[in-house]
C-alpha cells in the first residue's frame, strides 16, 4: 500500500468516534447560516480535543483518553441511499488528483527505474469517506448516536419553550416506530441544551439571564451558552481570518460538486442505447441530508454495465456535453464561511466543545460503561449456553422459525435491543470509542463467543473484525494482531451475510494493519479478494493499493506492481474516473516499456491514447498512439488498421483545434534519411530511334565507388589541361548526384531553372497499406537580390505571385505493407540564393476497406483519386541527415563528433549552359580493330552559350573525331561510293608491288610532344554552341583489340562563354557498352637483310615478315577477311616492296586460315627524314586491292596515333644504375640502340559478313609496333601464363650488384658482316695444285658510336665432322686484322682462300669481335654469322 499521511494508529481512533446529534430550531439554524455554515458544520474543524481528557473505568482505574475527536452531525431521519453514497465516493476520489508538480519517488528494482507516486490522497479521501458514510447498523453500536445537543437561538421569542419542543422531538424521534433511523446508543440518550446568542445584533443580558433559567432547569453540566457572530457579515473585509471549514465541506458535501475540474462533464454515449443518461438505483427522489434538501440524479462518471469500455471514445458528434446533468451548483467558489466569527468566537467555539465533552458526553458514557458492567456482571452466574439460545430462538418474539442450517446460510438470527449478548457488545463499543482497548478486546472475545454459539453470523462478525482491531490497539500489545479473526469477519461478512460495505470496513481496517507490520504480501492477497464485479470503483482502489504492495516489499517485485496497476487502471476506467485510468496506465508503462513485450506495451499505449483523449489532452494522445505505430508491431493487420485509424482521428482532432498551428510531425511512414539522394539537372531523355541519348548521372544508377573515382580522375584529367597542367586550388569535381556515399561537405550548386530532384526513401513498417496524398518538399528560400540583400521566405507550396521555388506535388503515393519505395520530388528553382529542403509535407491516410477493428469503422470516404482514402491528417517529416563522423584530429578520435551534411542545402547559382550530347548509328557490337563510323550532336539546351568542348576518356584509342585539317577528314559516307569509313584512291594496277609514300605530323592529330591524349578537344565550328543550336560531327569507332564487352567511359567538359564565379564548367558523362569478337590476330618480326647493297648504296636494308591468322569463329557472321593493304609508318623507316612469292594479289583468310606476308623494308632518305625531334612520320602503303587506303588521313592515321600513344604510355622497365656505372649503362644504350627498330605496322582489312540475307562489308585495322630486331610483336595483348608455384627459398641476399651487360643477340647487331665472291669459281687444279680467290670482307657498323673490330681468320678447332661435310681451307695472308669503323662506317677487307681440292666449301667462317672503343675490355664478344657463305670450286 501506499504510504499514508496518518499511520494506523491515528486513522482507526479517528475512524470510530462518539457521534452525537444535532438538533436545532429554525432561527438557531438562522444565525448559523449567516456564516453559510449548518450548525454541525460550524463545529466541524474544532471537534478535536486539544488536551488529554480522562475517566474512570468499572474498576475505578483512571484511564486516559488522547486526541479525543467527536462527530456532531444533523439529525437524519433516513438512511443515506447507497446510490447518493457511491456518487459522494466517486466524487471523492475524481476530486483528489495528484499535485502538479509533486515530486514522485524514483524507486530502483532490479535494472528498473520507476517514478512512483508515494502517496495516493484520492485512496485516503475515499477510505476517510467511506467510514464516515457508513450507515448505521444493528449489530454494532459504533456509529448510533450517544448524545443529541438540542439548540436555541436567545433572539427566540420562548427559548425555553422551545427547547421543551426540541426535547419532544428528539424524543418521538428516538422512541417513535416510525422513525427506524438514526439509531441511538441507549435509550437513555444524554441531552445537551446550548443557547445560540448573536453577540452582534442580540441582547447579551436576555441571553445571561435565559442561560441562568436553563441551568436552574437542566442543571450546570446539561446547558451551554454559546456566543458566535461577533461582528457583522458587512465588515467581513476588514481583516482576514482563516477559514478551517472549506477543507471539510469539500470532502463532505454530498452536494459539491467543485471537485470537477473539467467545468461541464462530458458523457460518452453508448451506441446500443438512445439514452444519454443512464439512471442508477432509481434515485430520484429528494433525501434531506445534513439538514439540505439535494437531488439525486445518475452519476455521469458511473457507466452501467452494459456500456463496452472499447466504445467509449468516438466521433466529435457523439460527445454530449452533459451540462443538464447537474442541477444549478451553488458558486461555493466565492463563498467565505464565518464571514461572521472572530478568532475570539473560533475560542468560544473551542471551548464550548471541551465543556461539552467534559461535563457532558465523558461522564454520561462512563456512567453507562458503569452500568452496563454491573448489568453483565449481575448476569454472569447465569449459563448462557446453548439453551439461552435455544429459549430466544423459540420465544418467536424476534424471528420466525428457521432450522439451524437455514440460520447457518443466512446471516443468522436477529437479537431485540436488549438482548444481554449486545449489552456487551455495547459495553465494548463504548471501551473502544474512548480508548479503552484492553476492555474493549475481553468483551469483544466474550460477544463473539457468544454470537458464534447462538449462530448469529452478522454479530459474530462484527466483533470478530473489532476484537481483530482492539487486539492490534492495544497498548503494549500483548497479544500479537489476529489476522485470521479479520479472515474469518471477511469471509462470513462477504460469503454469508453479502455485506460488502462492512467487508470492505475490514479490508481497509486490516490492510493497513498488515502494512504497519511489513506484511506487504499478506496485504496485498487481502486487498486483491475483495476486488469483485459489483464495485469497479472499490475494485480499483484495492488493486491499485496491493500494487503499491507489491512495489513496497523488501524485494519490490515489479512485475507484479505493473500488472495490477494495468487492472486498477481498467477498472477505473469502468467506474469513469478516466484521469485516474490513465494515471495507473502510465504508471504501470514505466516497467513494460523497452522490454520487448510488444504487445503489452502496444495495449498501454492503445489506452493511454483513448483515456487521454476522453480527457482532452490530446497531445498525449497522438503521443500513445505514435507509440504504438512507431514501434516495430507485432500485431496482426487487422489490429494496426484500427490503431492507424484511431491515431488518424485523435491527430485530426488536434489540429482542428489549431487550424493555423505549425504542422505536426507525423511518424508514419519511416524515412531513411541518410539514403536520401539529391539529383541536379533534367531527366534524362529516353533514346529516340537511331538517336541515344549520353548516359550522364541518373537517380537510376546504382553507386560504384570505383567508377566514381575513374569519374574523378577524369574530370581532374581536362581541368589540368585546361589550367596549363596544374588544377586548380578551389577545384572540386562535379557532383551531380549526392547520397550518402558522395563528399557532402560543402554546400551544393545548383543552376536557377534546371530541377533539384531529391528522392525520399520510405519504408512501411505495418502490415497495411499506407496513402500519402499531396505529396511534396518543405523548403526555406533566402533569395539574393541584385543589392546582395536576402530576403528569407519559408513556403511550403506558393501560388499566385511570381514563384521563387516551384514545387512538384504527387498526387497520390501508396506504399503497400512493409514495403520500401522511394519518392523523387522536385523542386524548380527560379531565382538565386540560398535553399533549404526541410522535409516532406503530406496527407497520411489509409485505403479504405480495411476490415473495421474495435468496433471503429471507416469513417466515409473523403478522397476521390484512385484509390479510396478513408482519413487523412496533414502533417510533415523532417530529412534530418546526419554527416559522416569526424576522426582526424586526436580531440575527434577521443570524442564522437559528425561533420556537416549538406546535401540538401543548395546554393542557386545563375544560368550556366547546358549540353545535350546525342549518339547515332552508335553501335554495340563490333569485331575487334573494325572501323565504325558514327556521328554525335552536340545540342545546347540553355540560354547561354558554350565553348571550351572537350571529351576525356580513359580509352582514347576507342575513337576519334578526324584530324585537325578538313582535308584530312574524309567526306560523309554518303558521298564515297562504297561507303568506307576509309578516304580511298583508285590506283593503277601496276604500282601494285611498291609502296605510295605519304607524310603526317601526330600534332594533326592531337598527339603532340607533351600532350594528354586523352582530352581532345571537340571540333565545334567557330568554338562555341549559340543557346538552341545543335552540330553534328562524325566519329569513328574502333572496337577495342581484347575480345568482350567494354565500358568505356566519356567525360565531355565544357564552359560557359561569361565565366561564372561559383562554377567554372560543366560535364556530361557517357558511358558506351562495346560488346567486342575476335577477328585477326597479326604477328610481325623484322630482320636484318644480308644484302648490304641498296638504291642508296647505303646499308640498313631489312625484311619485316608478317602472319595474320583469322581467329574469328564466324558466330558474328564473318565469311572472310580480305587483307586489303599493308602500310608501315615510322619517323626512319619504309616499306618498300612486297617480296610475297606467291602471286595471289587478293589476301583472303577463311575461318581459321593464316597468311603470310613478307616485305622488304628501307631506311627513309634524308630529305623525307626531318630533324630527331620532329613529330612527322612517314607512311607507306602496299596494295593488295585496286584502291588505295590513304593511311596518313583520318581516320586510319587517328587510330594509329592513338594505339601508338597508349602504347608508350606503358611503363618501360628501367633498371637503376649508380653514377659510376653510368659510362657503362651508355655503352649498353648505344649497344641496345643497334638492335632497336621504330617500325610500326598497320593491317588494313576488310570482312564480309551475312546479316539477315544481305552482305556487309566491315573494315578494320590492326596496328603492330616493332621495337627490336628479330623479336616477334603482335598486335592484341598477349595473355601472360601464370607462373607454376614454387618452393619458397630463403636465402640472404647479397649486395653485389650484378654488372650491366648487352644480351649476346644485342652485341651480334653491333656489326653487321657481308662476304662477297664468286659463287662458282673454276680452277685448273692440274695445272696449278692451289686454287687462290679472293674474298671481300664488308663490315658495316651498325650503331652510332665508334667500335674496334678484330677479324681473326683462324679456324676454331672443330670435330672431324664438321670438316668432312664443309671440307678445308686455308686464309692466306694476315691471320687476324684490327679495325676502327667510326658510326655507320662500312669497311671492306680484301682476303684470300686457298683450296686444295674441288668441293663446295663454307667461306663463312672469319670470326669478328666488337667492342665500343671507348670501353676497355667490355663486351667482347664472337660475332656469329647468321648465314653459310658456300663456294663451289670446279676442276677445269
Amino acid at each position: 500500500m501506499a504510504q499514508c499521511v496518518q499511520s494506523v494508529q491515528e486513522l482507526i481512533p479517528d475512524s470510530f468516534v462518539p457521534c452525537v446529534a444535532a438538533l436545532c430550531s429554525d432561527e438557531a439554524e438562522r444565525l448559523t447560516r449567516l456564516n453559510h455554515l449548518s450548525f454541525a458544520e460550524l463545529l466541524k474543524p474544532f471537534s478535536r480535543l486539544t488536551s488529554e481528557v480522562h475517566m474512570r473505568d468499572p474498576n475505578n482505574q483512571l484511564h486516559v483518553i488522547k486526541n479525543l475527536k467527536i462527530a456532531v452531525s444533523n439529525i437524519i431521519t433516513q438512511p443515506p441511499q447507497p446510490g447518493a453514497i457511491r456518487k459522494l465516493l466517486n466524487d471523492v476520489v475524481s476530486g483528489s488528483q495528484p499535485a502538479e508538480g509533486l515530486v514522485a519517488n524514483v524507486i530502483t528494482a532490479g535494472d528498473y527505474d520507476l517514478n512512483i507516486s508515494a502517496t495516493t490522497p484520492w485512496f485516503e479521501s475515499y477510505r476517510e469517506t467511506f467510514l464516515q458514510s457508513m450507515p448505521a447498523s444493528d449489530h454494532e453500536f459504533l456509529n448510533h448516536y450517544l448524545a443529541c445537543m438540542l439548540v436555541a437561538s436567545s433572539s427566540e421569542a420562548e427559548p425555553v419553550e422551545q427547547f421543551s419542543k426540541l426535547s419532544q422531538e428528539q424524543h418521538r424521534i428516538q422512541h417513535n416506530s416510525d422513525y427506524s433511523y438514526p439509531k441511538w446508543f441507549i435509550p437513555n440518550t444524554l441531552k445537551y441544551y446550548v443557547l445560540l446568542h448573536d453577540v452582534s445584533a442580540g441582547d447579551e443580558q436576555r441571553a445571561e439571564s435565559i442561560y441562568e433559567e436553563m441551568k436552574q432547569k437542566y442543571g450546570t453540566q446539561g446547558c451551554y451558552l454559546l456566543k458566535i457572530n461577533s461582528r457583522t457579515s458587512n465588515r467581513a473585509s476588514d481583516e482576514q481570518i482563516p477559514d478551517p471549514w472549506s477543507q471539510y465541506l469539500q470532502k463532505n458535501s454530498i452536494q459539491n460538486q467543485e471537485s470537477y475540474e473539467d467545468g461541464p462533464c462530458t458523457i460518452t454515449s453508448n451506441k446500443n442505447s438512445d439514452s444519454n443518461l443512464l439512471s442508477l438505483d432509481g434515485l430520484d427522489n429528494e433525501v434531506k441530508v445534513d439538514g439540505l434538501p439535494n437531488n439525486f440524479r445518475a452519476h455521469p462518471l458511473q457507466l452501467d454495465s452494459s456500456s463496452d469500455p472499447s466504445n467509449s471514445m468516438d466521433g466529435p458528434d457523439h460527445v454530449k456535453f452533459a451540462s443538464s446533468l447537474h442541477e444549478t451548483k451553488k458558486a461555493n467558489t466565492g463563498i467565505i464561511h464565518g464571514a461572521c466569527l472572530t478568532l475570539t468566537d473560533h475560542d468560544r467555539i473551542r471551548q464550548f466543545i471541551q465543556e461539552f465533552t467534559f461535563r457532558g458526553l465523558l461522564p454520561h458514557i462512563e456512567k453507562t460503561i458503569r452500568q452496563l458492567n454491573d448489568q453483565l456482571i449481575s448476569r454472569k452466574g447465569l449459563s448462557r449456553s446453548l439453551f439461552s439460545a435455544t429459549k430466544k430462538w423459540f420465544s418467536g418474539s424476534k424471528v420466525p422459525e428457521k432450522s439451524i442450517n437455514e440460520l447457518k446460510n443466512t446471516s443468522g438470527l436477529l437479537y431485540p435491543p436488549e438482548a444481554p449478548e449486545l449489552q456487551i457488545r455495547k459495553m465494548a463499543d463504548l471501551c473502544f470509542l474512548v480508548q479503552h482497548y484492553d476492555l474493549a478486546y475481553s468483551c469483544y472475545h466474550t460477544a463473539k463467543k457468544d454470537f458464534l454459539n447462538d449462530q448469529a453470523m452478522l454479530y459474530a462478525a462484527g466483533a470478530l473484525e473489532m476484537a481483530a482491531v482492539s487486539a492490534f490497539l492495544q497498548p503494549g500489545a500483548p497479544r500479537p494482531y489476529p489476522a485470521h479473526y479479520m479472515d474469518t469477519a471477511i469471509q462470513t461478512y462477504r460469503d454469508i451475510c453479502k455485506n460488502m460495505v462492512l467487508a470492505e470496513r475490514c479490508v481497509l481496517l486490516s490492510a493497513e494493519i498488515l502494512k504497519s507490520q511489513s506484511k506487504y504480501s499478506e496485504a496485498a492477497a487481502l486487498l486483491i479478494r475483495l476486488t469483485s464485479e459489483d464495485s469497479d470503483l472499490r475494485s480499483a482502489l484495492l488493486l491499485e493499493q496491493a500494487a503499491h504492495c507489491f512495489i513496497n516489499m523488501k524485494s519490490p517485485m515489479v512485475r507484479k506492481y505493473a500488472f495490477h496497476m494495468i487492472l486498477a487502471g481498467h477498472r477505473f476506467s469502468k467506474a469513469g474516473q478516466k484521469k485516474h485510468a490513465l494515471r495507473c496506465y502510465c504508471q504501470a508503462m514505466q516497467v513494460y516499456k523497452g522490454k520487448g513485450w510488444s504487445l503489452a506495451e502496444d495495449h498501454i499505449n492503445f489506452t493511454i491514447g483513448r483515456q487521454s483523449y476522453t480527457l482532452r489532452q490530446l497531445d498525449n494522445a497522438v503521443s500513445a498512439f505514435r507509440h504504438i505505430l512507431i514501434n516495430e508491431s507485432r500485431q496482426s493487420a487487422a489490429q494496426q488498421g484500427a490503431f492507424l485509424r484511431e491515431y488518424l482521428y485523435v491527430y485530426k482532432n488536434v489540429s482542428q483545434l489549431s487550424p493555423d498551428g505549425p504542422l505536426p510531425q507525423l511518424p508514419l511512414p519511416y524515412i531513411n534519411s541518410s539514403a536520401t539522394r539529391v539529383f541536379f539537372g533534367h531527366d534524362r531523355r529516353p533514346a529516340d530511334g537511331e538517336k541515344q541519348a549520353a548516359t550522364h548521372v541518373s537517380l537510376d544508377q546504382e553507386y560504384d565507388s570505383e567508377s566514381s573515382q575513374q569519374w574523378r580522375e577524369l574530370e581532374e584529367q581536362v581541368v589540368a589541361v585546361v589550367n596549363r597542367g596544374v588544377i586548380p586550388t578551389n577545384f572540386y569535381p562535379t557532383q551531380y548526384c549526392l547520397n550518402s556515399y558522395s563528399d557532402n561537405s560543402r554546400f551544393p550548386l545548383a543552376v536557377v531553372e534546371e530541377p533539384i530532384t531529391v528522392e525520399v526513401a520510405f519504408r512501411n513498417p505495418l502490415k497495411v497499406p499506407l496513402l500519402l496524398t499531396d505529396l511534396s518538399l518543405l523548403w526555406k528560400f533566402q533569395p539574393k537580390d541584385s543589392s546582395g540583400k536576402d530576403n528569407e521566405e519559408v513556403k511550403e507550396l506558393v501560388t499566385g505571385e511570381p514563384v521563387m521555388i516551384g514545387t512538384e506535388v504527387i498526387s497520390e503515393f501508396l506504399i503497400n505493407s512493409e514495403e520500401s519505395k522511394v519518392a523523387r520530388l522536385k523542386l524548380f528553382p527560379h531565382h538565386i540564393g540560398e535553399l533549404h529542403i526541410l522535409g516532406v509535407v503530406y496527407n497520411l491516410g489509409t485505403i479504405q476497406g480495411c476490415m473495421t477493428v474495435d468496433g471503429i469503422g471507416a469513417l466515409p470516404g473523403c478522397h476521390t483519386g484512385k484509390h479510396s482514402l478513408s482519413m487523412s491528417v496533414r502533417g510533415r517529416q523532417d530529412l534530418e541527415i546526419q554527416g559522416p563522423r569526424l576522426n582526424n584530429t586526436k580531440e575527434e578520435k577521443t570524442s564522437i563528433k559528425y561533420g556537416p551534411d549538406r546535401r540538401l542545402d543548395p546554393i542557386i547559382t545563375e544560368e550556366m549552359p547546358l549540353l545535350e550530347v546525342f549518339f547515332i548509328h552508335f553501335p554495340t557490337g563490333l569485331l575487334c580493330g573494325e572501323i565504325r563510323k558514327a556521328y554525335v550532336e552536340f545540342v545546347n539546351v540553355s540560354k547561354c552559350p558554350l565553348t571550351g568542348l572537350k571529351v576525356v576518356s580513359k580509352r582514347p584509342e576507342f575513337f576519334t573525331f578526324g584530324g585537325n585539317t578538313a582535308a584530312l577528314t574524309p567526306l560523309s559516307p554518303s558521298a564515297s561510293e562504297n561507303c568506307s569509313a576509309y578516304k580511298t584512291v583508285v590506283t593503277d594496277s601496276t604500282s601494285v608491288c611498291t609502296a605510295l609514300v605519304s607524310s603526317a605530323s601526330c600534332v594533326d592529330f592531337g598527339i603532340g610532344i607533351g600532350s594528354q591524349p586523352e582530352v581532345i578537344p571537340v571540333p565545334l565550328p567557330d568554338a562555341v554552341l549559340l543557346p538552341g543550336a545543335s552540330v553534328q560531327l562524325p566519329m569513328w569507332l574502333r572496337g577495342p583489340d581484347e575480345e568482350g564487352v567494354h565500358e568505356i567511359n566519356f567525360l565531355f567538359y565544357y564552359e560557359s562563354v561569361q565565366k561564372q564565379p561559383k562554377i567554372r564548367h560543366r560535364i556530361l558523362r557517357h558511358t558506351a557498352v562495346i560488346c567486342t569478337s575476335r577477328s585477326l590476330n597479326v604477328r610481325a618480326t623484322v630482320c636484318r637483310s644480308n644484302s648490304l647493297e641498296d638504291e642508296e648504296g647505303r646499308g640498313g636494308n631489312m625484311l619485316v615478315f608478317v602472319d595474320v591468322e583469322n581467329t574469328n569463329t564466324s558466330e558474328a557472321g564473318v565469311k572472310e577477311f580480305h587483307i586489303v593493304q599493308v602500310s608501315s609508318s615510322s619517323k626512319h623507316w619504309k616499306l618498300q616492296k612486297s617480296v610475297n612469292l606467291s602471286e595471289n594479289k587478293d589476301a583472303k583468310l577463311a575461318s581459321r586460315e593464316k597468311g603470310k606476308f613478307c616485305f622488304k623494308a628501307v631506311r627513309c632518305r634524308e630529305k623525307e627524314v626531318a630533324t630527331q625531334f620532329s613529330e612527322k612520320y612517314i607512311f607507306a602503303d602496299i596494295i593488295f586491292g585496286n584502291e588505295q587506303i590513304i593511311s596518313s588521313a583520318s581516320p586510319c592515321a587517328d587510330f594509329f596515333y592513338r594505339s601508338l600513344s597508349s602504347e608508350l604510355k606503358k611503363p618501360q622497365a628501367q633498371p637503376s644504375v649508380h653514377a659510376e656505372k653510368q659510362s657503362v649503362e651508355d655503352a649498353v644504350r648505344l649497344i641496345q640502340k643497334c638492335s632497336e627498330v621504330d617500325l610500326n605496322i598497320v593491317v588494313l582489312w576488310k570482312a564480309y559478313v551475312v546479316e539477315d540475307s544481305k552482305q556487309l562489308i566491315l573494315e578494320g585495322q590492326h596496328h603492330v609496333i616493332l621495337h627490336t630486331i628479330g623479336k616477334e610483336a603482335f598486335s592484341c595483348p598477349q595473355k601472360q601464363e601464370p607462373p607454376e608455384m614454387e618452393l619458397l627459398k630463403f636465402f640472404r641476399p647479397e649486395n653485389t650488384t650484378v654488372p650491366l651487360r648487352p644480351s649476346v643477340e644485342q652485341l651480334s647487331n653491333l656489326i653487321k658482316t657481308s662476304l662477297h665472291y664468286p659463287e662458282s669459281f673454276n680452277h685448273p687444279f692440274h695445272q696449278k695444285s692451289l686454287c687462290l680467290v679472293p674474298v671481300t670482307l664488308l663490315l658495316s657498323n651498325c650503331s652510332k658510336a665508334d667500335v674496334d673490330v678484330i677479324v681473326d681468320l683462324r679456324h676454331k678447332t672443330t670435330s672431324p665432322e664438321a670438316l668432312e661435310i664443309h671440307g678445308s681451307f686455308t686464309w692466306l695472308g694476315q691471320t687476324q686484322y684490327k679495325l676502327q669503323l667510326k658510326s655507320q662506317e662500312i669497311h671492306s677487307l680484301q682476303l684470300k682462300a686457298c683450296f686444295v681440292h674441288t668441293g663446295v666449301y663454307n667461306l663463312g667462317t672469319p670470326r669478328v669481335f666488337a667492342k665500343l672503343s671507348d670501353q676497355v675490355t667490355a663486351f667482347e664478344t664472337s660475332q656469329q654469322n647468321s648465314m653459310p657463305a658456300l663456294i663451289i670450286i670446279n676442276n677445269v
